[in-house]
């Protein structure tokens, strides 16, 4: 299988439509595409997120990464630092939910990232990262 990086499809459960459509695309400025009363697409850094409404949220529960509390399960995107900056620039003073604030992980090793982690409003944990050297991103 070559490199090529192809769009991801994730379809998500959220509590509140209307709600969940304010947050992705007024919050995180996300181009809003097709939806109906039950679920709404985004454009999520070039890959097609879809929330669902549902009933049934899951339990979060969490791991321990480099001295934070990681919320499991969680979806995310990988930026280039310049992106994750800009990013951080455009949702700066908005109502975030953040689980763990901007940081940097793994300072001075192979996985150095800029990272953070909010909720969205149906509990979603959702991840932006951005890697010191993108060569290792998948380097252990």
């Amino acid at each position: 299988m070559k490199d090529k990086l192809h769009p991801f499809h994730l379809a998500i459960p959220v509590s509140n439509i209307k709600e969940s459509i304010f947050f992705y695309k007024e919050i995180l400025g996300l181009k809003q595409g097709r939806s109906s009363n039950q679920w709404a697409d985004f454009n999520f850094f070039g890959h097609q997120l879809v929330c669902h409404v549902s009933s049934v949220i899951e339990e979060q529960v969490s791991n321990p990464v480099d001295g934070e509390e990681v919320p499991v399960p969680h979806f995310g995107v990988v930026l280039s630092i310049e992106e994750f900056e800009e990013f951080l620039s455009k949702i700066d003073g908005k109502d975030i939910d953040f689980i763990i604030k901007p940081t940097i992980r793994f300072k001075g090793e192979i996985g150095e990232q800029r990272t953070m982690f909010f909720r969205d409003p149906s509990g979603n944990a959702i991840e932006v990262k951005a890697f010191k050297d993108i060569k290792n991103l998948f380097r252990s």
